[in-house]
């Protein structure tokens, strides 16, 4: 089949590993000393290694390519995980880390293309179950959301989330505090800014919070705002 899929200038490569340690599906290895792309069918076309690669040397190119194969990736996964001893995970796999590529629905019918278009980036956005590290975090503006928010907030996806990376939570119903949590994802992670989107209800003031926090603690001196809504949608404040 013909897909989008990466492809590496071993001319431009500098054998640094950056791009094999950004690739979660075990798609890149070193060999001899430069990045190759060991199987097709590992890479998802999602690109994570891009970014990570500081000379360039690593395009999109549309060819002649196997399938993605996720079950195979997830075998490949498991056996280096038992080679290595670890023990592997049983967890939910709507849990996985990805980042989430929005189509161009210019072409088609007005009975399947979204009239307005989701602009969540990465997968998931629940606080407790985002990981500490992952490629889009990197040179990321972070939003930080009550939950609630977005079902207040009509334009939630266009006025706040979009080019962000959105991580949600309810500091009430989680009965968790994230400060840990995102002090390590501020801390591990070159963020550009924070914002924080929170209800005018007591409670959401758990989640202000905790971003005050984790940025004291992480050290993190990069520009941050919040920004409150009433319970009937109304921006009530922008600090």
């Amino acid at each position: 089949m013909i897909r989008k899929i990466i492809q590496i200038d071993q001319e431009k490569c500098n054998g640094c590993g950056l791009c094999a340690k950004a690739c979660h599906e075990g798609a890149i290895g070193m060999v001899e000393g430069k990045a190759q792309l060991l199987r097709d069918d590992y890479c998802d076309g999602l690109g994570d290694c891009l970014p990570a690669c500081p000379t360039g040397a690593i395009s999109f190119v549309e060819r002649e390519a196997a399938a993605y194969d996720e079950k195979a990736v997830l075998q490949n996964k498991q056996k280096k995980m038992r080679k290595e001893g670890m023990s592997i995970p049983t967890g939910c796999p709507g849990s996985r880390s990805q980042k989430l590529v929005h189509h161009d629905h210019k072409d088609s019918s007005p009975a399947t293309s979204p009239p307005c278009p989701s602009q969540l980036l990465q997968w998931p956005v629940q606080i407790k179950l985002a990981p500490v590290q992952a490629p889009y975090f990197q040179d990321a503006n972070l939003l930080i959301a009550a939950d609630c928010s977005a079902y207040a907030y009509g334009n939630f996806h266009q006025e706040f989330m979009k080019n962000k990376i959105t991580l949600i939570g309810c500091p009430k119903l989680d009965a968790v505090d994230y400060s840990e949590k995102l002090t390590e994802i501020l801390r591990q992670n070159h963020i550009k800014s924070v914002t924080v989107i929170r209800m005018e209800v007591p409670c959401c003031g758990g989640i202000e919070q905790a971003v005050k926090q984790a940025l004291q603690a992480s050290q993190s001196f990069i520009p941050w705002q919040v920004v409150t809504l009433a319970t009937d949608g109304t921006i009530l404040d922008r600090i």
